[in-house]
């Protein structure tokens, strides 16, 4: 699955000693778009974990699964990524106020009297 939205907040990053070895996690809370913008919080995982080139406020495309997991008799759900990017045309600023204005179209000045008295043969 994949969700195109806005990084809202990033928490700070987690790490533990697990039967299976060392972890570390990182989750990230993702506005998405709509009449009705919904908030999601979702996690990156061990070799995953660093989200120090993404800033809040910026576009990204997140690439998940979800999976849920039953634990002393209650259910848990968890939101991972498997890979993550900056959309087409996104800058790395991510607000797209923060970017400079476009030159302004160029207009030749009229032409003079002098312009229009030519010599030339060509």
């Amino acid at each position: 699955m994949d969700l195109t939205g806005k990084l809202l907040t990033i928490l700070a990053p987690v790490s533990g000693e697990g039967r299976n070895g060392t972890w570390k996690k990182q989750e990230f809370i993702l506005e998405i778009p709509g009449d009705f913008p919904k908030k999601l919080c979702i996690a990156n995982w061990n070799d995953k974990a660093d989200l120090g080139s993404y800033k809040e406020g910026e576009t990204v495309k997140v690439y998940f699964d979800v999976e849920s997991r039953e634990y002393n008799g209650k259910w848990y759900t968890d939101v991972k990524v498997w890979k993550m990017e900056r959309p087409e045309g996104a800058s790395a600023a991510g607000n797209k106020d923060d970017a400079l204005p476009a030159p302004p179209d160029y207009q030749a000045p009229p032409p003079s009297e002098a312009d229009e008295v030519d010599d030339l043969p060509f």
